[in-house]
């Protein structure tokens, strides 16, 4: 991924952050030179010192056998974007597109049976376990328990990982609490949020 050095994140902390808050995720692998890319959630967590990421795709789909032993595997995690009018700036600009976005390259494994167990019953704690009646693993039926048979998971040791906030760290501080006013009284959620990160990232 192209990143200007305004826009490049390397803090490890705020990127594990992203991508808990961002899990919705696709990973991108190729079979015979024909790129493939699916979307599915998937999970960051330390593995010594280093990192991996966890998920499972749909044994249907094909894409599965090309993870594993495969070393050039590429995850993308989207976060808020939005438009950026150059009529919110002081002087005449260019408009833009204000994102957050992280690309994380890696190692393919397939997950035995067991680990992708345990991987869904972390997955159905961090979804289900603060619901009345959630429906985590211990509560499941073994019928419902049995369509794991229909997925196959995945894990993916994390080798580089790049990402980009671009959020007019370039611009003055006029324009830049200009483009924060505009977004955050816009009736767009991702404007909002980018608004919110704007904020949070001010210098």
């Amino acid at each position: 991924m192209y990143i200007p050095k305004y826009y490049e994140v390397t803090d490890l902390a705020e990127i594990e952050s992203f991508v808990r808050n961002h899990p919705f995720g696709t990973i991108i692998s190729n079979d015979n030179g024909r790129p493939l890319a699916t979307h599915v959630p998937m999970e960051m967590s330390r593995d010594g010192d280093g990192h991996v990421i966890t998920g499972h795709l749909a044994k249907g789909n094909p894409q599965w056998k090309t993870i594993d032993d495969n070393a050039d595997i590429l995850l993308i995690f989207q976060g808020p974007h939005a438009y950026v009018s150059s009529s919110w700036y002081e002087n005449e600009e260019v408009s833009t597109w204000n994102y957050q976005s992280v690309h994380i390259y890696g190692s393919g494994t397939l997950l035995s049976e067991d680990e992708l167990e345990n991987d869904l019953i972390h997955l159905l704690d961090r979804y289900e376990g603060h619901r009345d009646r959630g429906r985590t693993w211990d509560n499941l039926s073994d019928k419902n328990k049995a369509q794991m048979k229909g997925i196959v998971g995945f894990k993916i040791e994390v080798d580089e990982v790049q990402a980009a906030y671009k959020m007019n760290q370039n611009k003055s501080g006029k324009d830049y609490d200009s483009v924060m006013e505009h977004l955050s009284g816009k009736n767009d959620q991702n404007a909002n949020q980018i608004a919110e990160e704007m904020k949070r990232h001010k210098k």
